[in-house]
């Protein structure tokens, strides 16, 4: 019996088995995935080949070599508009940016250095607004998220540690909507909290357990995993449209075109394809 989860036009189907390795390639500790605009599939891990790519159906593409020793620490990766691919490298304290092929293209924070309240201290993961801007989740060291311009130039930073509105403990994941609104999952206070892209607090959604990885795809449709462990889906103003148990350690989550879902089973060393029925 296939695996479901979901309800409604929300309903998906687990795809068993659906990575395809060669002999000699393994997925070992993942820790993120992402989806560019040709439905590849990067699988960001933290032994073995740092990166590996699929096509939409499993099949092996190419792997990626580390150059010059990074990345270092695998942790969460993103996919920008224009395909370049944003690897967060957390205990190197960068986030660094490749074209598909795998050339590293330029860098964010300094290497090996860290920064209290400033970038970075561990980050956790970065992703690219409709604007152009990158914001970062500087999650493991500080408590903090950061704004830079497209060309990666520092314009500002937001939140502090604690747990009122604004702080964070532990920002594990960020992405922005359409509408310029920052979506950030605070995994330790147990929320999402949401804010204006230059950082004002507007809403906090509650009801998780460590939320670790927030997506939204194109529909404006934003993914929320937690360590229940299962998937939420909600509208970009927190109306539940549909939740689902998944497996174990669903570290980050990520949508291709088809409006399948893709997740990091970290326990497992997996990854995880929810197809829409």
């Amino acid at each position: 019996m296939a695996i479901s989860i979901g309800a409604g036009d929300y309903r998906y189907e687990y795809w068993a088995g659906w990575a395809r390795t060669p002999s000699g390639t393994d997925i070992v500790s993942p820790s993120g995935v992402a989806v560019d605009s040709q439905d590849r599939v990067y699988v960001f891990q933290r032994q073995g080949s740092p990166v590996l790519v699929f096509d939409r159906t499993g099949h092996f593409v190419e792997s990626w070599h580390r150059q010059n020793g990074l990345p270092a620490d695998a942790h969460h990766i993103h996919v920008g508009p224009d395909d370049i691919v944003y690897l967060t490298d957390r205990d190197s304290h960068m986030v660094l940016l490749y074209d598909t092929q795998g050339e590293l293209l330029r860098s964010l924070g300094t290497r090996d250095e860290a920064a209290m309240q400033a970038p970075f201290n561990h980050p956790a993961d970065a992703c690219v607004a409709p604007s152009g801007e990158i914001y970062v989740a500087d999650g493991y060291g500080n408590s903090s998220v950061h704004r830079f311009s497209a060309d990666g130039e520092y314009i500002s930073s937001f939140g502090s540690p604690g747990r009122g509105p604004g702080q964070f403990v532990v920002p594990h994941s960020i992405r922005v909507s359409q509408d310029g609104r920052v979506y950030v999952a605070d995994r330790e206070n147990h929320r999402v909290q949401v804010f204006t892209s230059d950082g004002e607090f507007l809403a906090e959604w509650t009801d998780f357990k460590c939320p670790m990885g927030v997506h939204i795809d194109a529909d404006q449709v934003v993914y929320v995993t937690d360590q229940i462990p299962r998937i939420s889906l909600y509208t970009l103003d927190g109306e539940l449209l549909a939740r689902g148990r998944t497996f174990e350690g669903m570290h980050q989550v990520y949508t291709d075109s088809q409006g399948s879902i893709y997740g990091i089973d970290t326990a497992n060393e997996r990854v995880q394809k929810f197809v829409k029925v």
